[in-house]
């Protein structure tokens, strides 16, 4: 990914923020098959030291877990991201040198693949996935609240896969080669449209901006 200085982080715990609030990853993945991307919510596990684990399932027909077992995958998390109209720069009333841009923060996470045929290891990364996602529910689902018969039928039509991290990439492109006056209007501008997904890129300009 094309990633000029100011625009890279590199805090592993900002990157590992983004893939957490954002799980549903685009696996990438190059086989005989050719090229390929699946789209997987993935579970961030940390392992010991810095490394981290991403752990999620495949349907037992997706061709992705005979084909890429072992190989080495990317995975693309996309946080906010927005477009931002020239209008909405302060420098354009001086002298009208502004044109759009998209506005966005992504993680890369590079790793190779491990597939997991193991109905208790998926179960037991189907309870993890569900608890982290419900928790905001006033009553949690939980997945022992499905008859037993039900779920084991379809765990088994589900295959685990993990990914060991081996290197990430962060890219937040939130306005900072502006001057401040034009990241201000620009959270203003931002802000103004109503839409949640344009003011959550208006908190990360503000907590960015010089």
């Amino acid at each position: 990914m094309y990633c000029p200085s100011h625009f890279a982080e590199t805090r592993p715990e900002v990157l590992h923020e983004l893939m957490t609030r954002h799980p549903l990853g685009t696996l990438i993945t190059q086989t005989d098959a050719g090229l390929g991307a699946d789209h997987i919510p993935l579970h961030l596990v940390r392992r010991a030291g810095d490394q981290i684990s991403l752990v999620g399932h495949v349907a037992r027909s997706n061709p992705l877990w005979q084909q890429a077992d072992g190989a080495e995958v990317l995975v693309v998390f996309q946080g906010p991201q927005a477009y931002v109209s020239p209008n909405w720069y302060a420098s354009k009333a001086e002298h009208g040198r502004a044109v759009p841009t998209w506005n966005y923060a992504v993680v890369h996470a590079h790793g190779r693949l491990r597939v997991i045929d193991d109905p208790a290891w998926v179960r037991t990364q189907l309870d993890a996935l569900t608890a982290q996602h419900e928790a905001t529910q006033a009553h949690p689902w939980a997945l022992s609240d499905a008859p037993a018969d039900f779920t084991e039928r379809l765990i088994g039509l589900v295959v685990g896969i993990e990914i060991v991290v081996n290197r990430l990439q962060g890219k937040w492109k939130v306005s900072q080669n502006q001057p401040a006056s034009n990241q201000a209007s620009v959270v203003e501008g931002l802000r103004a449209t109503g839409c949640p997904a344009d003011a959550d890129m208006a908190a990360l300009v503000a907590a960015r901006a010089t």
